[in-house]
């Protein structure tokens, strides 16, 4: 089988840790690999040159995509596929990656991540779709930090970009971090994030990162200020990062005990939001507020939903809160109908983070 056309693209600094499992478990599909390192003082470095001839030096100016478009710059191929060096590749299936390239060249490929973190003392998974494969002759990074793809075409900024899922498995080891390294990451982010509100005060994609940042921070205060200065400034809710500051909203709304807020704010963006994630908020919504039979018919939605599996473990806290609902009803043979639903979703997250 000839090689496939794609180079992944990786930017890296003082990743010794990650970096010769990440590029190792590429190595078997072919593709082209290209590093660009941001200034590393341990080994990252000479781990890279060990898998790629293809490793370049940029002097960081704290701007994310620079880096990611000067890695891009040094690609062979006009295909690229973008990786951080946490990110294990465990599955690829490239027949059907390459009839995607042939079939969509317009496209941007998404993959549903699967990121390792801390839950109640316990390693968990949680998904995210992220943009990561592109055509560069259409498409180029913007955005000093949490950088998004955007078309080159001006006349095409504005609209909905088209995306198809990736038939490939990433695991992402970033976020199973200590308390400690968690705050640390958050103070890095949020240095860059209001850095660039000074000069673009309305960026909603700012505002809701700068709101994520700080609600792991427990500054809740002021994550609601920025989630709803976000929604001030919003017409539509039109793409995934505009529904989850609606249910970020709603999640620090019920941690600072402001759950009437939480249930209207819900409601109102109902039509707009059909999606598993916003139904399982839904349900905890009602669930914290003390209104546990509407809870249970928003979980129960959230599992049938086509887009059930995006809620990784979730989908397990889902089925644990059902299962708790029907047994203080007394309804055992329900709750027990879906303990086994429960116990196939905890399999599948020891899988995922054993692995």
């Amino acid at each position: 089988m000839s090689k496939v056309p794609i180079s992944v693209c990786i930017i890296a600094k003082n990743e010794e840790k990650h970096i010769d499992e990440c590029l190792r478990r590429l190595s078997p599909y072919g593709f082209e690999i290209v590093v660009t390192d941001t200034g590393s003082t341990d080994r990252t470095v000479e781990i890279a040159r060990k898998y790629t001839d293809k490793v370049y030096s940029f002097e960081w100016i704290n701007d994310f995509s620079a880096a990611r478009n000067f890695c891009t710059a040094h690609a062979s191929n006009n295909w690229i596929l973008v990786l951080d060096c946490d990110e294990y590749v465990h599955e690829i299936d490239v027949p059907t990656l390459r009839i995607i390239m042939q079939k969509f060249p317009r496209f941007v490929g998404e993959i549903r991540l699967k990121s390792i973190t801390q839950n109640r003392g316990n390693a968990v998974y949680v998904t995210d779709d992220v943009s990561r494969l592109y055509n560069k002759n259409y498409y180029s990074f913007e955005g000093t930090i949490h950088e998004q793809l955007c078309p080159k075409d001006e006349s095409k900024r504005g609209e909905t970009m088209n995306c198809v899922r990736l038939p490939m498995e990433v695991v992402h080891h970033g976020y199973n971090l200590t308390p400690e390294e968690m705050l640390q990451k958050q103070d890095r982010n949020l240095t860059m994030l209001y850095k660039a509100l000074e000069t673009d005060p309305q960026n909603t994609y700012f505002l809701f990162q700068a709101g994520q940042s700080e609600s792991v921070r427990k500054n809740y205060d002021k994550a609601i200020a920025l989630y709803e200065k976000a929604l001030s400034i919003m017409d539509t809710i039109s793409c995934e990062y505009e529904q989850l500051i609606v249910i970020s909203l709603a999640v620090d709304y019920i941690k600072t005990k402001q759950s009437d807020k939480a249930i209207a704010l819900m409601q109102k963006y109902e039509n707009q939001c059909q999606t598993a994630r916003y139904m399982f908020t839904r349900g905890n919504v009602f669930f914290d507020s003390g209104d546990k039979v509407k809870a249970l018919l928003w979980y129960i939605k959230a599992t049938v939903m086509p887009d059930s599996d995006a809620l990784g473990v979730n989908l397990m806290h889902c089925y644990e809160s059902i299962i708790k609902i029907y047994t203080e009803m007394g309804n055992a043979e329900m709750a027990e109908l879906f303990r086994a639903r429960y116990e196939e979703c905890r399999q599948d997250n020891e899988k995922v983070v054993n692995r």
